[in-house]
């Protein structure tokens, strides 16, 4: 049984759905969108952005009051014990503001930089997750974001001075039976007069526990009048009809009051719906591409707190008459972990600073970032689990009870394992920076291999295509990377030489984009479902812009004075250990199990491998495998928990 009020919809209105939310035009450069067409533009991203010594200022002075706030105000240990973050810690939030780091202080907020908004992030969720959690769902995809992008001024008067001191906020997109596919969205919003009736279920609604104000994404039926479309409404929590029917538990992030909400008949005045109807996916994509920065910055502050156990207890540690980090085995892992957190600073930093000058499109940079930073945060945790051994396994609270130092590695590896599937999946992330990373050739030469085309647009289309590669291919041959002496100052005397990892870069560039073409020439209107071919594409996207990135910022910091010799080893060996990770996908684009695991899966689906499951009992419960959202009104009790 699954949700009865599913809309059913084709594979092709899905497509047609999510393409018409995308941003379609470029009206800025962009890093990554170049680097993956073979363009290295390094002068894009060098010399590395530097934030206004004004922001700089009110940053840090911010950050002090927060990390004296966390230090004497928060108790990790009880937020992990009691599933739930205090009512007076999050007050005290309030009070400093941090529910309005990213508002204008003309609304009553702190009007922080996207830099130090992450710093702040990356600082209190390495105190506790959960709080990281609370504060990045309220504003970067809560009410905050969209109605500073797309509200009226009206809605920037009512909403933005109470998201910034007193209300909590939550973004509701996700239902029951509606993940990463809103084509098939069933909340729906019908006019009426000058309102809208609101009915549907939303699912895992982060902060939807405790918010006082709900970003709603709802489908209005088209009519004399409505454009209709899936449309964004900014929805009181306490209005009629609108009931929080659970608060959802999960393996980590104990602490986050996220929950299921259902709205049956609820008033939602018109003047409370940003921008126009049908503009509700493009709003809520919009919000994400600087909104998904305050993920990797969270996975980058887990990094360092990775990074500090792992150096104090692998030197503390002995086994056979030295230090454990002194063995090789062990010493790898810390040096992965080091090398790893430098580069995740580096990415979301340079990205952070570039949204903050707003002179480039940061779309797909951003997206790499979240990508990146949730994958490689999880692996730097997993080596810390591994480095502690059996203490790694055992909770904060069993070690303390016993004697020894309460280090939380086994809830930072559970807390990490969300990262891989909030605000967009790891495999939604490949298939989403795919499309854009393509879309130059599908601008070009989509027509050619779309079936729906007639032969007229077909032949205009391979004119088109015929022109643009003409001039495109022949970039592709040659380049910097082939020079000796090029990116030279990245050889500074003294450091460790970073050039090379340059030129490599600039090589793999123009082979990653050769190696897109010839896959489009090959499958042509059949790309689309080479998922594992198009993943290993924008992972090698993904571990170039790092490289550049950490490149960019150990030459930043060498030319401050500020630990240049350091920072450049550790961009040395993150190179080094990043070429090796893409000289791998390389290899596997052209030779993998794609064909033979799509075999594989059909058996398993036709229940061809069923034996191979006997011999275990499933302890699962009955009960069907999605919840029915009917929509209609609650039976349950409301537990929504407002905090004053």
């Amino acid at each position: 049984m699954t949700a009865s009020s599913v809309r059913p919809v084709s594979e092709r209105e899905a497509r047609q759905v999510a393409e018409a939310a995308r941003e379609q035009v470029w009206h800025k450069p962009s890093f990554a969108k170049e680097l993956f067409l073979g363009r290295f533009r390094l002068d894009l991203i060098h010399p590395h952005p530097a934030p206004a010594p004004d922001d700089v200022r009110r940053g840090e002075a911010f950050l002090a009051k927060l990390r004296e706030f966390c230090e004497t105000r928060v108790d990790p240990a009880r937020i992990e014990r009691e599933s739930q973050i205090p009512d007076e810690t999050i007050n005290g939030l309030k009070e400093l503001g941090a529910l309005g780091m990213k508002v204008d202080p003309k609304y009553g907020g702190l009007g922080l930089t996207q830099v130090y908004y992450n710093k702040a992030l990356a600082l209190a969720g390495s105190v506790s997750p959960a709080i990281g959690a609370l504060l990045s769902a309220h504003q970067s995809i809560g009410v905050p974001q969209p109605v500073k992008l797309f509200g009226t001024q009206e809605q920037k008067d009512r909403f933005l001075p109470r998201c910034a001191r007193t209300d909590i906020s939550a973004f509701l997109l996700t239902e029951p039976d509606v993940g990463s596919d809103p084509a098939r969205l069933a909340t729906t919003a019908i006019p009426d007069g000058d309102d809208y009736l609101l009915d549907g279920v939303k699912l895992w609604t982060t902060n939807g526990v405790v918010a006082d104000l709900l970003v709603v994404m709802a489908r209005v039926p088209k009519s004399d009048g409505h454009k209709g479309g899936i449309s964004a409404f900014v929805v009181e929590t306490a209005a009629e009809g609108v009931t929080v029917e659970n608060r959802n538990a999960f393996m980590g992030l104990r602490g986050i009051e996220n929950g299921v909400t259902r709205f049956h008949r609820v008033r939602v005045p018109a003047a409370n719906r940003i921008g126009p109807e049908g503009a509700g996916l493009k709003i809520a994509l919009t919000t994400l591409n600087t909104g998904r920065l305050s993920l990797p910055a969270m996975c980058a502050g887990a990094g360092k707190w990775c990074l500090k156990i792992a150096r104090e207890w692998s030197a503390a540690r002995e086994q056979w008459g030295k230090p454990i980090a002194r063995h090789e085995a062990v010493g790898a892992k810390v040096s992965f972990i080091a090398a790893t957190t430098f580069a995740l600073e580096a990415v979301i930093d340079l990205a952070s600073q570039m949204a903050d000058e707003d002179r480039n499109d940061i779309r797909i940079e951003a997206a790499l970032a979240k990508l990146y930073g949730s994958e490689m945060a999880w692996l730097m945790a997993d080596e810390l689990v591994q480095i502690r051994g059996g203490r790694g396994f055992e909770t904060a609270a069993s070690l303390a009870a016993r004697g020894e130092r309460a280090v939380p590695a086994e809830q930072m590896l559970r807390d990490l394992r969300i990262n891989r599937i909030f605000e967009g999946s790891t495999e939604i992330m490949h298939l989403l920076i795919a499309r854009e990373a393509v879309d130059a050739h599908l601008s070009v030469a989509g027509d050619l291999i779309d079936p729906d085309k007639s032969l007229s647009d077909k032949g205009k289309a391979a004119a088109k295509a015929g022109g643009f590669y003409a001039r495109w291919l022949p970039g592709l041959v040659t380049g910097p990377g082939h020079l000796p002496r090029a990116y030279a100052e990245f050889a500074p005397p003294g450091h460790r030489d970073l050039s090379p990892h340059l030129r490599y870069a600039e090589r793999s560039a123009r082979k990653l984009a050769r190696s897109t073409f010839y896959a489009m020439s090959r499958w042509q209107g059949r790309m689309e479902t080479k998922q594992g071919f198009l993943s290993r594409i924008v992972d090698i996207g993904a571990e170039l812009f790092a490289m550049s990135a950490a490149c960019v910022r150990a030459e930043m910091l060498r030319s401050r004075g500020d630990h240049g010799v350091e920072a450049y080893q550790l961009a040395d060996v993150f190179c080094r250990q990043a070429r090796i990770r893409a000289d791998e996908l390389f290899g596997r684009l052209w030779t993998n199990t794609d064909d033979l695991d799509r075999k594989v899966v059909s058996g398993v689906l036709s229940g061809s491998y069923e034996w191979l499951e006997a011999g275990v009992l499933d302890p699962s419960g009955d009960g069907p495998w999605i919840a029915d959202a009917t929509p209609g009104p609650s039976t349950r009790d409301n537990v929504h928990r407002p905090i004053r």
